[in-house]
């Protein structure tokens, strides 16, 4: 495995044109993030952690600053680059799960397979070992309607490591679960980065899911702080 960090940022800035003049939401950001690190970002409603995240995953851009993923700058990058980046190294989990109610569980995991060119029974069978990795062997079938709001997330999850991408973004995985829900999900989150040397950035305001996170920073005024 290479030693040079997944991301490295530097004076990265974002601002927004507000009603009279531009909003400043992050300011002068460095931050160097190790693969296989497991990183969370605390912060207030409003601090920017999103944003940041978004940055991170190519969903937004940065108005300023260098940014460098696994030795390649997003400046660089094409929009079609991108786009094969955000789907093939970069997963996402978010508050809400974005599964599709008409597809059964193994056919929303298998989803990003499929979209990045992959046959139907491999996608199908890549699916079916996400979701093994997660504890829905016994859900494939299942339409994700009938899913419990936990296993659903679990299934975004597995939909999101499907491709083994080099970085897991998680934003607020926990948020819409109650409190032994999001602790289950969180610790599958962790184990998932130990097991299978993922890197893993998650964006919360749950204490508990960030201290299971090896380094914590927050976001304040548009600026990182370490955390102890």
């Amino acid at each position: 495995m290479s030693s040079q960090p997944l991301y490295i940022l530097e004076g990265v800035g974002k601002e927004f044109e507000g009603p009279t003049d531009k909003v400043e939401v992050l300011g002068n950001i460095d931050l160097t993030v190790d693969r296989g690190e497991s990183l969370a970002i605390l912060g207030a409603s409003g601090s920017g952690k999103t944003t940041l995240l978004h940055i991170l995953g190519t969903l937004d851009t940065a108005s300023r600053g260098r940014i460098s993923f696994a030795g390649m700058n997003f400046r660089d990058m094409s929009s079609d680059v991108r786009a094969d980046v955000r789907n093939t190294d970069i997963g996402f989990v978010f508050q809400f799960h974005h599964l599709l109610p008409e597809f059964t569980t193994l056919e929303n995991v298998a989803l990003p397979g499929m979209m990045a060119g992959k046959g139907r029974g491999e996608a199908f069978e890549k699916a079916r070992e996400a979701l093994g990795q997660v504890g829905l062997e016994n859900r494939l079938d299942h339409r994700v309607t009938t899913l419990s709001g936990g296993e659903r997330q679990r299934a975004a999850i597995a939909r999101a490591i499907l491709l083994r991408p080099r970085v897991l973004l998680a934003d607020e995985p926990t948020g819409n679960l109650d409190e032994k829900t999001g602790a289950m999900v969180g610790d599958l989150l962790a184990t998932l980065n130990d097991e299978l040397g993922m890197t893993l950035i998650v964006v919360t305001h749950n204490m508990d899911l960030a201290g299971l996170m090896k380094r914590r920073l927050e976001l304040r005024s548009g600026e990182l702080y370490a955390q102890n």
